[in-house]
């Protein structure tokens, strides 16, 4: 079965297409070929990987439909195509950012899935209006395809109500305003993953698992399970990121709103774009400028790391009492696989916890690795973040499911 995934945002457009046998793979496979857009508001930077060829161009967009069209068309018709047709392609998977209160568990799309979605588009404006945009890119170009929604928010579902309801009036959770966490997809993918290295039941695991990259957050998990997570009603809740401030106090908005006349619009741009290490720095959104800064003696950057490191530390040391003690802790995301000056910095503190990072390994860490020492009580694992091949895989069993009850009926 060949299932092309979208993942799909407000400012860049991945895609990867992979082939499943009659059974799933332990670990994940590399996909067949895989692309990226960049977007710009004229032009776009594509790049496509296939049969060991990349190729990266500018692209002028008069509309994204048809950047997207061409960039997907390169898998049968460019110059290292991977099947034959376009209607070689199974079945597509679309990750939706936010399932609002009705989606949990991955569904096919239907008109009524479709309006659905389009419904909460409030809760992620940018993002809904980029994943309904590829649905109907993939509709247009491949017809009749299967397409498939596996939500980011999903996961985080079944946590217990006194981690998802806001202790506000409670009319906010009837109407829909409540913890839904993200970064769900990654989170459940990375459970699954630790339980894998460790040899263990994942329903006997307390984890702790840290998504750090532009956007961060991170997850209490029990027995596969999400009981409390950082992100909130929306994304921008929780830790310090790379342009998004995290948690603040509400009263700072008002006092903002009243004080300096800063409308809605304004202070949403103040928080998700003018924040986290870019505003606290001054330098870059991009924590490996940041890491240049302070060498090069830069106070302002040294603070934001400071900011960055005590936010992680107080959210996995309340995740920790969340659980009741933790089996392992995880990094993920491009900052947790690709930074031991974060992962030693967080871990630097937890030694209360019983564990202890090995040096030698945590510089050097292969991905999928324990960089634990060897008498830590607490496992610490680097997992390669895999969120569209989890899709792949959802799809996969949907569309087997589907096909069984065909045969049944």
């Amino acid at each position: 079965m060949k299932i092309l995934v979208l993942n799909s945002g407000s400012s860049s457009q991945k895609a990867c297409l992979y082939e499943i046998g009659e059974t799933l793979p332990i670990h994940p496979p590399e996909c067949l070929w895989e692309s990226r857009i960049e977007w710009d508001t004229e032009t776009a930077e594509v790049t496509t990987k296939a049969n060991g060829v990349t190729e990266t161009k500018n692209a002028v967009v008069e509309s994204r439909e048809q950047v997207l069209k061409d960039v997907l068309s390169t898998m049968w018709s460019g110059n290292a195509p991977v099947i034959g047709s376009a209607s070689n392609i199974d079945t597509v998977g679309h990750r939706i950012v936010h399932g609002g209160p009705h989606f949990e568990d991955p569904v096919a799309i239907t008109p009524e899935v479709r309006y659905a979605i389009a419904a909460v588009s409030a809760f992620a404006p940018l993002h809904i209006r980029s994943e309904l945009e590829g649905v109907r890119t993939i509709e247009n170009l491949l017809g009749g395809v299967p397409q498939m929604a596996v939500f980011d928010t999903g996961f985080h579902r079944q946590m217990p109500r006194e981690a998802a309801v806001y202790p506000g009036p409670y009319e906010w959770f009837e109407n829909g305003i409540r913890r839904y966490g993200f970064h769900g997809i990654n989170h459940q993918y990375c459970a699954g993953r630790a339980a894998q290295l460790l040899g263990r039941d994942l329903r006997s695991l307390k984890l702790v698992t840290c998504h750090l990259g532009n956007g961060c957050s991170i997850t209490a998990i029990d027995g596969g399970r999400s009981m409390d997570t950082t992100m909130g009603f929306t994304p921008l809740d929780g830790l310090m990121m790379g342009t998004r401030s995290g948690s603040v106090d509400p009263g700072i908005l008002t006092f903002l709103m009243r004080e300096h006349q800063l409308d809605a619009a304004e202070i949403d741009r103040v928080l998700n774009q003018e924040s986290g290490l870019l505003g606290v720095s001054g330098i870059s959104a991009d924590l490996r400028d940041i890491l240049a800064g302070i060498r090069e003696g830069h106070k302002r950057a040294k603070l934001a790391f400071d900011i960055y490191v005590h936010r992680i530390r107080s959210a996995i040391g309340g995740m920790a009492a969340v659980l009741g003690g933790i089996d392992a802790l995880v990094f993920t995301g491009g900052v947790g696989e690709n930074s031991p000056e974060v992962r030693a910095a967080a871990c630097g503190t937890l030694g209360y916890l019983g564990l202890t990072l090995d040096a030698g390994k945590n510089a050097r860490p292969s991905l999928d690795e324990d960089i634990s020492g060897s008498d830590s009580l607490v496992s610490v694992l680097v997992i390669r973040a895999e969120e569209d091949w989890a899709i792949a895989a959802e799809c996969w069993k949907l569309a087997r499911t589907a096909a069984l009850v065909e045969v049944k009926a």
